[in-house]
Parts: C-alpha cells; structure tokens; sequence
C-alpha cells in the first residue's frame, strides 16, 4: 500500500530533526574537543615556560660557582694569612725568655738541624712523586699538610705557611693536579707546575734558615 504525502512528509520532517539533533550533538563534541585541545595547549606553554626559567635559573646558578669558589678561597687564605701574622707577632714581640718557652714547647725530640732535613726529604719526595705523574689532589693534600705543621714547628711562622696553604685550599676543590691553579685564567698554570716551582723555592728557603 503506498504512503501517503501527509506520512511521508511527517517521516522526512523526523528524519530531518534527527539530523539536526545530531548534527547539534556532534558540533558540541566539536567544540568541547577544540576547548579542551586549546586548554592542553595552554598547559603545554605553560610548562615550556616554567622549564626555560628552570634552565635559565640552573645556568645562573652555575654561573656563580666560580665567584662563590673565589669568596671561599678568599675566606681561607685571609684566614690562613691572619695566622701566619699572628704567630709572627708572638714570636717578634714575647721576650727572649718567653720566646724560647714557646720555641721549646714545639720543638720535636730531633734537632733543628734534622727536622729541618726531614722536610727537605719530604718536598724532594713529593716532587719526585709530582714528575713521575702523581695526580691524586687528596693524597698530595695530606702531605703538603704534614709537611705544612713541621714547618710551623720547625719555624715558628713563616711565608712559606700562607703559600702551602693556598695550593691546599685549591686542592679541595680540584680533580687533578692538571687543574688551573687559578679556574677563571685560562693562562695559568697547573696545580701541579705551581707546586713543583714552589718547592723549589721553600727547599732554597729551608736551606738558608738555621
């Protein structure tokens, strides 16, 4: 039986408001996708930036490194500087009698003589370690402090104290005696040629002290 015009107009008109329904339907989907791809989008620079101010935060944190290396060394050496001072003064201003008090309660039981030789042994030691290529910074630290104490004992306060303490304060800090002596000068030279110059110069020193 075939329909009629009224039915079939009623049948396309529902058909019709199907397909806007769900035309309706799939355009709010649309739009829900596309607000919520902007707000991911949003998120995603917002982390980018938050991870570029990390990046610049790091690099300015490592910039200060060596400025902060340079404030601790500074820090040692004055310190180091105003205890050499220190011992020279109680050594120039006690008295004679006073002043061999003091000399006698730091004098080992060998004599001066054979300390004085027992310091130029342990400097001709290390720099024979240094030359035959002795890198290890914590183990040339511990001697130079040994060696650093008898020569206190054995002088009382002396020039060569401050400049022993300054190749040890760099030792902390260093990987290898091939490290710079000074990190911010590319010219400078290494820790190592440094300590091998100096002592040569304290063994002359030690040489001409009685």
């Amino acid at each position: 039986m075939d329909a009629k015009p009224e039915d079939l107009s009623n049948s396309l008109k529902e058909i019709e408001e199907k397909i806007n329904s769900f035309s309706s339907i799939l355009e709010k989907f649309g739009l829900d996708i596309i607000t919520k791809m902007g707000q991911t989008n949003l998120k995603i620079t917002q982390l980018t930036d938050i991870v570029e101010d990390l990046n610049k935060s790091t690099i300015e944190i490592k910039g200060l490194k060596p400025q902060l290396s340079n404030v601790i060394l500074n820090q040692k050496l004055v310190e180091d500087e105003l205890s050499l001072i220190k011992s020279l003064i109680i050594n120039i201003t006690a008295p004679p009698a006073k002043r061999n008090e003091l000399k006698n309660t730091i004098v080992r039981d060998e004599s001066a003589t054979g300390t004085k030789d027992l310091i130029i042994n342990q400097l001709n030691d290390l720099k024979i370690q240094l030359e035959n290529n002795n890198n290890d910074p914590q183990t040339v630290k511990t001697i130079l402090e040994q060696i650093k104490e008898e020569i206190y004992e054995f002088t009382g306060g002396h020039r060569m104290l401050y400049e022993i303490s300054q190749i040890i304060t760099r030792l902390d800090s260093a990987g290898s005696l091939n490290d710079l002596m000074d990190e911010e000068n590319p010219s400078s030279v290494t820790i190592k040629n440094q300590l091998i110059e100096n002592i040569t110069f304290w063994i002359n020193k030690l040489m001409i002290k009685s």
